[in-house]
């Protein structure tokens, strides 16, 4: 069976891919939109954690005895195909975070913080692409992009919803699809970071991709992991020095997480339904937490 972007199979793995972008911490997939397709996409996900790592160090609780930390987030995407070869993806996400002591923040004074966050653009690219005999499939391709923070949050304090940071990003991948409908997708990228305020430390992001899709369902599991360039750790004495909470934008941020993901069509290949589970395998300077989400999606074809 040859993959072509008018296989209905083809078509349930990019409805379900736009929900898929929306959480996962690498910059894109490795399927393409064909020409003129265009998807809207909306997802919530919920997020908790009650200990973080401090360093590399997992501690029983959080700053400040906050109790658990949670996290409501809206988010809409939209991608778009400019051609079978070069696309356009978009996203905002509308997050809401409190902890259940009701403690202030001690940077931000409030005790819950929402507002929109980041918006991301992003231009994705495929290089090559090689069919082989048994229908199995090898391609190549790659992304740039930015990242802004658009809702004027506060970027210090442990509740704040992002580091304040503009990222220039630019990563590459390459994706193995094999007669069977099993694929397996390798992704790098580089997180150049520049903030007025803070110097945030540049990262690498790297994620590991394992799927099956058929014309009923699509799933699939995923490692994803960052190293951050720079930094120091949550309680050292640069971090006291530097202000505390003040300088947590500034701190060495690195984690691996697993995501665990189904997507099931609803009518006709346009409407489907998603669910994910994330969580925290390890981390530096990093939240230990796990994250459900839902989500809906509508693609022309």
């Amino acid at each position: 069976m040859t993959i072509t972007m008018n296989n209905p199979k083809m078509m349930i793995i990019l409805v379900y891919l736009s929900i898929s972008s929306l959480s996962a911490q690498t910059l894109i997939n490795g399927f393409f939109p064909k020409q003129n397709d265009l998807t809207i996409a909306s997802s919530y996900s919920y997020k908790a954690f009650d200990n973080f790592y401090r360093g590399e160090t997992l501690t029983e609780s959080n700053p400040m005895n906050m109790g658990e930390i949670t996290s409501s987030i809206i988010s809409i995407y939209g991608e778009y195909g400019f051609s079978n070869w070069l696309s356009t993806t978009v996203t905002v996400p509308y997050v809401s975070t409190s902890n259940e002591m009701g403690i202030d923040d001690p940077i931000i004074g409030e005790s819950q913080v929402e507002g929109v966050q980041d918006l991301s653009v992003f231009l994705k690219a495929k290089i090559l692409e090689t069919k082989f005999n048994n229908a199995s499939k090898l391609a190549v391709g790659g992304a740039t992009g930015v990242t802004l923070p658009v809702g004027g949050y506060e970027a210090a304090g442990i509740l704040a919803l992002g580091n304040g940071a503009t990222a220039y990003e630019g990563c590459g991948f390459v994706q193995f699809t094999a007669s069977a409908n099993v694929f397996v997708e390798l992704q790098a990228a580089y997180s150049l970071r520049n903030s007025s305020d803070f110097e945030v430390p540049n990262a690498m992001i790297y994620s590991a991709k394992l799927g099956y899709y058929n014309k009923w369902f699509y799933a699939h599991a995923k490692v994803g992991v960052q190293n951050s360039l720079s930094g120091f750790d949550i309680g050292s004495p640069e971090f006291i020095a530097a202000g505390g909470a003040a300088a947590l934008p500034e701190t060495e941020v690195d984690f691996a997480n697993l995501y665990l993901d189904l997507y099931v069509p609803v009518y006709k290949n346009n409407f489907g339904i998603s669910t994910g589970y994330a969580v925290t395998m390890e981390g530096q300077n990093y939240n230990k937490a796990s994250s459900f989400s839902l989500g809906l999606v509508y693609k022309t074809n």
